[in-house]
């Protein structure tokens, strides 16, 4: 192999010269930095630096060196250069970034960095003032890579005999790499198939496999056995065989891993003969290693359903993947935020005071993710998911984690904005919070109150040159009924993303009460759903056929109009059991006795409707009737569409069907 002064990596004859622009992208989600990486020259550096350690290449110049590549994290591939192996093998990985990690691989075998018998340190090295940045000499020689920082530059060193090889300057750090996969022989033979046979056959067999064994999601398990790329998810999701949302899901759902934890995680997963991952079996065995790797760092999550996760990927929420989401219902102690109570306290911050926790592992934030994405789907678990899942069979108990968790003194949450009409500084608020000011851990730039629930605490000028608004926050263990709780709620801007005060409540209300104890009563036979009310509200419904004169299936479908927000065909066939002909027959006799109508709407979902004025909405929201809106409280948003969350749930779902048909007896049902 050849390398041009110019960045060019010359790989065999028989490989045109390659240039390395994509060689970022190629790696993406295994190395830091990506924005401090030059586009011309980083493979060609990385080779360098392997030939300068082991005295086969020279700079020019006498003080030259390999120059830089990238911000020197790739100095981790050293000993976990098969998580890169594996990502060069995957169908997912686009060809042009293929031949660049085939590139990588190649010379990486050539050099001293897949030497087993080579003595490499990594490290961080405190320069001396105008230290060069390679030395070499008889007894070795270090390289420092990636830019100079506060806290010094990484390097690696080699050491040829006993004595500590020549320093950069004062070593802060240092570790000796891991040995893991990746001999000369194997990188060699993995390249080379791979060229031959192109990449490894995609299986979904083992995507089942590490799903199983892990708990991931289908996306997540496939991402891992990819190579855990991460830019590249939704753009490469077609040979993975997923859908758009799944891909983003399961791109969310690995996101908090480092790209050390990824290179960690894969790299002893592929056999020792690489021939083996053509094999039926190969990509299977693989999976399994990635298991036992990821149990050893995670543990396993409790395996749901795979309809289940897919319903819960199909609701898009933006703070928890559907993996996270799940596993907060199936095991609530074991996931961040909810597995020991979190002491929190505020901290300045460039736009004011902010929120943390006392460890900066940033439980709070994990709390706060899971309250704000958990509470407002609680009666979606509760309603949409069949008696016997276990997502729904844990909704009880991770609701007393919930009321556990927020009864915690040291728990502070952000409670919002200041609302302009009652003031817009600490000043103006001693009358309603008293004079006591936010005393924490650290001592906040900005002035403060403090009444023992309540903390205000004013804005600060941001790097714009703006004001930023006075923030509230709140204890919730003494958040109640009294004359302190009233004063934060009046206090409070009314804005839709901030609901933390009114989950709280709820949370500790009696139709959260109610729910948890219907789901508990275990009144609906395992398969069953809430949303329909021939399992779960069979007096009602018989009140329904009988005061209409119709049959129960038509009671049904008539009762799912009048109360659920979203009765579309897919839905109630999948609530009620029914085949297409059944749902039809019922519909037939709504409009045949002018309790619906037919018509086609936007985004609804079905062909029946109530009758009176319909109200769009664009996603995430959903349009439905205006009748249906005021019965369920969804509230119309500036613009008289439907772009506001649906409101907690004030009645379970037998009360809200014997509510529905309550008005519809007494005259005030849905009228054109």
């Amino acid at each position: 192999m050849e390398t041009t002064a110019g960045g060019l990596v010359t790989a065999r004859a028989e490989v045109a010269a390659l240039d390395d622009h994509g060689v970022v992208s190629a790696l993406s989600g295994l190395i830091n930095g990506p924005g401090y990486w030059t586009w011309g020259g980083t493979l060609a550096g990385i080779e360098r630096t392997g030939r300068y350690l082991a005295g086969t290449w020279d700079p020019e110049a006498p003080d030259g060196d390999p120059g830089k590549a990238g911000e020197g994290s790739w100095a981790r591939f050293i000993g976990r250069i098969g998580a890169v192996a594996l990502r060069a093998a995957a169908p997912s990985t686009p060809e042009e970034g293929r031949q660049r990690l085939l590139a990588l691989l190649e010379f990486w075998a050539e050099g001293p960095f897949a030497d087993p018998e080579a003595r490499l340190r990594t490290g961080v090295v405190r320069p001396a003032e105008d230290a060069p940045q390679a030395v070499r000499d008889e007894r070795g020689a270090a390289v420092a890579v990636g830019w100079a920082g506060r806290d010094g530059r990484k390097f690696i060193d080699l050491r040829m005999g006993d004595a500590d090889p020549p320093s950069l300057g004062t070593i802060e750090e240092v570790h000796e790499v891991p040995r893991g996969w990746g001999s000369a022989e194997q990188l060699r033979r993995l390249v080379g198939l791979v060229r031959e046979r192109g990449p490894v056959p995609w299986d979904p067999e083992a995507v089942a496999l590490l799903r199983d064994g892990t708990g991931m999601g289908r996306a997540a398990a496939s991402f891992a056995l990819a190579g855990l790329f991460d830019r590249m998810h939704v753009l490469r999701r077609e040979e993975l065989r997923l859908k758009v949302a799944e891909a983003e899901d399961g791109g969310s759902e690995l996101a908090r891993l480092t790209p050390l934890e990824r290179l960690e995680l894969l790299a002893d997963v592929l056999p020792e003969d690489p021939a083996e991952l053509w094999e039926p079996q190969g990509m299977r065995e693989v999976a399994e290693r990635i298991a036992e790797a990821w149990r050893e760092r995670y543990g396993r999550r409790t395996v749901v359903p795979e309809r289940t996760h897919n319903a819960v990927v199909e609701l898009q929420m933006l703070r928890l993947s559907a993996a996270a989401f799940c596993a907060a219902f199936t095991n609530p102690t074991a996931e961040p935020g909810l597995s020991a109570p979190v002491d929190s306290w505020i901290k300045n911050a460039d736009h004011g005071p902010m929120v943390t926790d006392a460890n900066a592992r940033w439980d709070v934030a994990m709390f706060e993710d899971r309250l704000l994405s958990i509470v407002p789907h609680l009666f979606w678990v509760y309603a949409e998911l069949p008696a016997g899942d276990l997502v729904r069979e844990g909704a009880p108990g991770l609701v007393r984690v919930f009321q556990e968790r927020l009864n915690h003194p040291g728990l502070l949450l952000d409670a919002g904005t200041l609302n302009r009409k009652v003031g817009s500084s600490v000043a103006e608020l001693h009358e309603r919070f008293g004079y006591q000011p936010y005393a924490g851990p650290v001592r906040l730039d900005v002035a403060s109150i403090d009444d023992g629930l309540t903390v205000v605490a004013d804005g600060v000028v941001d790097r714009r040159g703006d004001l930023t608004r006075t923030r509230l926050f709140f204890r919730p263990a003494f958040y109640g009924a009294d004359e302190r709780s009233r004063a934060l709620v009046e206090a409070r801007a009314d804005s839709r993303y901030e609901r933390e005060l009114g989950f709280v409540e709820w949370l500790r209300g009696p139709d959260c009460a109610r729910i948890v104890e219907r789901i508990e009563s275990a009144a609906l036979p395992v398969g069953a759903y809430e949303t329909n009310p021939a399992a779960s509200a069979p007096d009602v419904l018989a009140q329904v056929a009988g005061g209409l004169g119709i049959a129960e299936d038509a009671a049904a479908l008539y009762l799912q109009l009048l109360a659920l927000p979203a009765p579309t065909d897919r839905n109630v066939r999948a609530w009620n059991g029914w085949k297409t002909a059944q749902h039809q027959k019922a519909a037939a006799v709504l409009v045949e006795r002018g309790l619906v109508v037919e018509d086609k709407r936007p985004r609804a979902g079905r062909q029946v409707f109530l009758p009176g004025e319909w109200i769009h909405a664009k996603k995430p929201y959903q349009p439905m009737e205006a009748w249906k809106a005021d019965l369920i409280g969804v509230e119309r948003s500036y613009n008289g569409r439907l772009e506001n969350p649906l409101p907690l749930p004030t009645r379970t779902l037998p009360e809200l069907f014997a509510h529905a048909w309550a008005l519809v007896e007494d005259g005030a049902g849905p009228s054109a």
